[in-house]
């Protein structure tokens, strides 16, 4: 076999640095993602209660809130959703 030529290094490279941002990208998103979740308010109350408690589920704009953070929510978990999609064609 012929060794590779300088521009299939080249391309072999800028893969791998695709997939390193990728992953790094991966990282931050799931970590996102799980504070997100965290933050959301279940039955009995959530780690969100230690923000606000009692006070700003009285409050008019609680309900603001909770919607905000159930579309930030969305937008990471598809973000989440998408790159794991994309890091699992790139290595296959």
């Amino acid at each position: 076999m012929r060794p590779p030529t300088s521009l299939a290094g080249a391309h072999a490279d800028s893969i791998d640095a695709v997939v390193a941002f990728l992953s790094i990208v991966q990282v931050i998103v799931c970590v996102a993602l799980v504070v997100l979740v965290l933050l959301h308010s279940g039955k009995g109350g959530g780690v969100s209660d230690i923000f606000g408690g009692a006070a700003t589920q009285a409050g008019a704009g609680s309900t603001v809130v909770e919607s905000n953070l159930n579309k930030i929510t969305l937008i990471v978990a598809l973000v989440f959703t998408f790159n794991t999609l994309i890091l699992g064609l790139i290595w296959t």
